[in-house]
């Protein structure tokens, strides 16, 4: 459909709070997902939620077909349209992990995420999802949901020394930034 741009750190867009989804298979929301869809794959990203393109609204998409040159030893993440999600951590235990951000673009930070969760919410269609996961799949769904509570990992770091230039921190790395 069409490649939107991408809101970057520093716009106020970025830290509201996204509403919920109330009419599910619309064309309106199809053309959404679609631009996000488009908008992902032209920037390289793992992942994309509706305030990074400046809609309102609690959509997420995330997932990669292969494993994913900047994530080079992350595992497969499947496709998915999340929408209206839920999060719950399972057992309260966290790890620390690399993210970069479409949002952020060119740095990586390491954030503190939980290894477990469970995930509801619905797809494109109204049907409900409902996931357990862990690792990089985890993280990626907490990155994509914080988007819609008006967070960038920046705010979830503890240690900002950990903060740093993709280029510096993985020198040889695809230096493109995805969720």
């Amino acid at each position: 459909m069409t490649v939107r741009d991408i809101l970057k750190m520093g716009d106020p867009r970025l830290l509201r709070v996204a509403q919920p989804v109330t009419e599910f298979d619309t064309d309106a929301l199809h053309t959404l997902v679609a631009d996000m869809v488009d908008t992902m794959h032209a920037a390289s990203g793992a992942g994309l939620a509706a305030p990074q393109i400046g809609v309102d609204l609690q959509v997420v998409i995330f997932g990669t077909d292969a494993p994913n040159p900047r994530y080079p030893d992350a595992p497969v993440v499947p496709r998915t349209v999340l929408v209206n999600p839920v999060i719950m951590p399972l057992d309260g235990g966290e790890e620390d992990g690399w993210e970069g951000c479409l949002s952020v673009p060119g740095l990586r930070g390491r954030v503190p995420r939980w290894s477990r969760i469970r995930y509801t919410g619905f797809d494109l269609y109204g049907d409900p999802l409902d996931r357990t996961v862990d690792g990089f799949h985890a993280r990626v769904v907490q990155h994509e949901c914080d988007h819609l509570i008006g967070r960038l990992y920046p705010t979830r770091m503890r240690d900002l020394t950990q903060l740093g230039f993709t280029e510096v921190l993985f020198p040889g790395l695809d230096a493109a930034e995805d969720d």
